[in-house]
């Protein structure tokens, strides 16, 4: 029997981030589902299905640290790797301290998403 790759989240406003990071992901040999916004993610029936989450930081309505902490209220532990253009360092150290995997400035490299993927899913 097959196991199947791990689902990852792409939460992201801009279009051709939600288009192309699901399929680079897919290429690396994920599962990939794209959301436009944390609403958007919040309403999806599913959310225990995810193994991992990459989450932009500046998004309109709620932001990424705003769905990471309600998903820490809600109880999900969810790994998470944030991208952002912001290259504010200390939003990266704390975000970091309060349980991200890893913070991504975009654009970043297949290599940089790799290592990010590797320490939120080890072993696959």
């Amino acid at each position: 029997m097959t196991v199947p790759p791990p689902l990852v989240a792409v939460v992201d406003d801009d279009e051709s981030v939600r288009e192309s990071l699901p399929d680079l992901l897919r290429e690396l040999g994920y599962s990939a589902r794209a959301f436009a916004s944390a609403q958007e993610f919040l309403a999806f029936d599913s959310i225990a299905d995810m193994a991992c989450l990459i989450l932009d930081v500046a998004m309109p309505g709620m932001s990424g640290p705003e769905l990471h902490h309600e998903l820490a209220l809600q109880g999900r532990a969810i790994p998470i790797i944030f991208v952002t253009g912001l290259t504010d360092k200390s939003l990266a150290s704390e975000l970091l301290q309060r349980g991200a995997v890893a913070y991504l400035i975009k654009p970043f490299s297949e290599q940089e998403l790799r290592e990010a993927l590797a320490a939120a899913l080890p072993g696959t």
